[in-house]
């Protein structure tokens, strides 16, 4: 029998993390012995967990820093309620109607992916993050003046107020401006959640380890020898751009469909740190890691809720401290010690983007 490759096992390791997540937490529900608190975070730690992979596509694999993925998961966001809502009676099952939200959630949010890729991508550096930063911001302030309701008509949008979309008596508001989309029926579920999992990381983990996915890694590494060798750099980064929008777009839509209510002022600049910090903090170009650092850190705040007064002050020491363990060379070497100590092969530094 042909022996897996390390990359091939190591995709099997993540596929496998997120299976024994999902199997602990159903027990835990079965049995009661999970609080409601937690409980509620299940579907946003699925969510983030999809934002991080992806945008680890961009940062850790293509080597560009974006500070406007926020943007890409609001999108995704309220295009998924719009749809949910105008097709509740069309399609009354719950599961097809989230599937069609989170697929065409992903589309918009690719195409808005590839509206600001092609001009944003041309640049580097600090100039690409301020550009990504900008359309954050500006899709917030679209959203903030965003007026869209659903009648026998069928929809109604407008950039003025509520009055002026022109429902007759029966319709219904969707998006309501600054106070974001009301009257949200909530869909999502842990399950799907889960699944999106899967497939984000089925499609990340087999794009890297495809043609596609090596170009994009050695742009990254050298883009001057990828130009010399003929690779089109703007169409590579294009490609890892759109797919993590995409991505972005599927979680925004199960992330908004798990509440009842969402504004647009959720996906500000600081979510796209928070993503952000995830990634830095599960390693560029770690899958695993990012999995890890997403799940970890929303729950962490909840977790430490009961210690309000220094709640804040926790959190941002463990944020240091990962840091410090991750990043530096004689904190791995302790830790390398010690995997020795207990008969475990020491860790390295993974290279492959799969560990």
């Amino acid at each position: 029998m042909k022996k897996l490759s390390k990359k091939t096992r190591s995709g099997f390791i993540n596929y496998g993390l997120i299976l024994v997540f999902f199997l602990v937490f159903q027990i835990l529900i079965s049995t009661g012995s999970i609080t409601n608190s937690l409980k509620g975070q299940l579907i946003p730690i699925c969510a983030y967990m999809v934002m991080a992979v992806s945008l680890n596509i961009v940062v850790g694999f293509s080597g560009e820093l974006s500070l406007g993925h926020a943007g890409f998961m609001s999108v995704g966001a309220f295009t998924g309620v719009i749809v949910s809502t105008s097709l509740m009676n069309a399609v009354p099952n719950t599961g097809l109607r989230l599937l069609l939200a989170m697929v065409i959630g992903a589309l918009f949010a690719a195409i808005a992916g590839v509206i600001v890729g092609i001009p944003v991508l041309r640049l580097r550096g600090d100039y690409l993050a301020i550009v990504t930063l900008a359309f954050g911001e500006i899709i917030k302030n679209i959203l903030n003046c965003l007026y869209v309701g659903y009648d026998k008509a069928g929809l109604h949008i407008s950039t003025k107020d509520i009055a002026s979309i022109g429902m007759d008596e029966t319709g219904v508001t969707i998006v309501n401006g600054p106070m974001g989309a009301i009257g949200i029926t909530k869909i999502s579920t842990f399950l799907a959640g889960v699944i999106l999992i899967l497939i984000v990381l089925f499609v990340t983990q087999n794009m890297m380890n495809s043609r596609t996915g090596r170009a994009i890694m050695g742009i990254r590494d050298n883009r001057i020898a990828a130009e010399a060798c003929g690779l089109n750099v703007t169409k590579y980064k294009l490609i890892a751009f759109v797919i993590s929008a995409a991505m972005a777009g599927a979680a925004g839509a199960l992330y908004a469909l798990n509440y009842s209510t969402i504004v647009p002022k959720k996906f500000d600049f600081n979510t796209s740190i928070l993503v952000l910090v995830f990634v830095v903090l599960g390693g560029m170009g770690n899958i695993r890691g990012s999995l890890i650092a997403a799940a970890v850190l929303t729950v962490l705040p909840e977790l430490l809720r009961k210690f309000s007064d220094y709640r804040m002050l926790i959190y941002a020491i463990v944020l240091i401290v990962i840091m410090i363990a991750t990043n530096n060379e004689k904190a791995r070497a302790i830790w390398n010690r010690v995997f020795a100590g207990l008969g475990a092969k020491p860790r390295k530094k993974e290279a492959d983007g799969n560990g």
